[in-house]
């Protein structure tokens, strides 16, 4: 920050002004102390008394001091009315604090561009309780985000480091032009292999090169906007239904996918052995077995369950959360290797119901 820069240079300046004013009176006799007693009384023109009396060499180096002294000293001063009036020293500090809260972040989301779209991905990602960091070239479109931020460009590695890159669980990309996008998502690709990166395409054309460029996933809003509204002209209904499930924070019920990791102890079962919609309560709509593979709707119960895939649940909140226990428990029964089984939750008194916004 130039403002930290010219207080070095300030503080710098000074103990220059000491060291000469020391160094120089000692050499007229002065001792240590004396001389250094000099020195700040002269710097600080406050002028009380001369320690010894002084020769004519001793008044022309006083002069020179006192010249040098007098300019670093309002130097100082007008960095520190600057600093106090525009506020570089507060936004410094809260640089420092913002770097330490980024430092401890994982597992969250980096969210580059904060534009319509950008605040928009923000706000569901906050409702859904995920963490975010904000990176934007524009100042003036962070002053309101409470969240840990970055002002600088997100298509230099330093910054995508200094984001938390290497322990973030996904990107999205939503800058204003499809070149940066590319150029951010070919960056943030080199720097995390396995990152999940979600990048904006303003344009039809550029969807397939942000795949190629390593995209998990290019969105176009606009496309995504207007099938939407097909959607609510042709199926209602169902375009509320899922809208709703999928948006709506105060609803108790969602539909999240749950992942099947390495080392779960349901590798290898099928759906049948693990019973999973019994223990969880929670239903099964669709399995998929790995990345870009085709889903199986409503899964049978003889689908074998690999590393690495997806069930695609719809629940309460205590189901899913329920139902991701069950996937992630490691404890495994050393005589028969028998599936790991957390109590069932009790049976809710009624299913959950969707209300219509409309009334409908």
């Amino acid at each position: 920050m130039a403002t930290v820069r010219r207080f070095v240079i300030a503080i710098g300046a000074i103990c220059v002004v000491t060291v000469i004013g020391v160094t120089g009176y000692m050499l007229l006799g002065f001792t240590f102390l004396e001389a250094l007693y000099q020195t700040v009384t002269t710097v600080a023109t406050v002028g009380f008394r001369e320690v010894h009396p002084l020769n004519t060499a001793g008044e022309i180096f006083t002069i020179a001091l006192i010249t040098m002294g007098v300019g670093v000293v309002l130097y100082n001063l007008t960095v520190m009315v600057e600093a106090i009036t525009e506020g570089d020293m507060r936004r410094f500090f809260e640089r420092r604090r913002m770097d330490k809260r980024i430092s401890v972040m994982s597992g969250h989301v980096i969210l580059c561009g904060h534009g319509r779209v950008g605040r928009s991905a923000r706000e569901h990602l906050k409702a859904m309780g995920a963490q975010v960091v904000v990176v934007d070239t524009v100042p003036e479109r962070l002053e309101q985000v409470e969240d840990p931020y970055l002002v600088g460009d997100c298509t230099r590695d330093e910054v995508l480091r200094a984001a938390g890159i290497d322990r973030a669980r996904a990107l999205i990309a939503s800058l204003e032009t499809d070149a940066d996008t590319v150029y951010l998502t070919l960056s943030a690709r080199a720097l995390r292999p396995d990152l999940v990166i979600i990048s904006r395409a303003r344009t039809a054309d550029s969807k397939e090169k942000l795949v190629l460029a390593g995209a998990t996933r290019a969105v176009n809003p606009q496309m995504i906007g207007g099938r939407r509204m097909a959607a609510f002209a042709l199926n209602a209904h169902v375009a509320e239904f899922l809208d709703v499930v999928m948006h709506d924070e105060e609803l108790d019920f969602r539909i999240q996918q749950v992942r099947i990791l390495p080392d779960s102890p349901l590798c290898g079962r099928t759906l049948g052995e693990a019973d999973l919609e019994d223990a969880s309560g929670a239903k099964l709509l669709a399995y998929r077995p790995g990345a870009r593979m085709p889903f199986t709707p409503h899964p049978p119960p003889e689908t074998m369950l690999s590393p690495g895939s997806v069930l695609i649940a719809f629940g309460t909140t205590a189901q899913i959360d329920y139902l991701d226990a069950l996937t992630a428990a490691v404890r495994i029964e050393a005589a028969g290797s028998t599936l790991p089984r957390l109590r069932p939750l009790p049976p809710t008194a009624e299913p959950p119901r969707v209300t219509a916004i409309d009334g409908r």
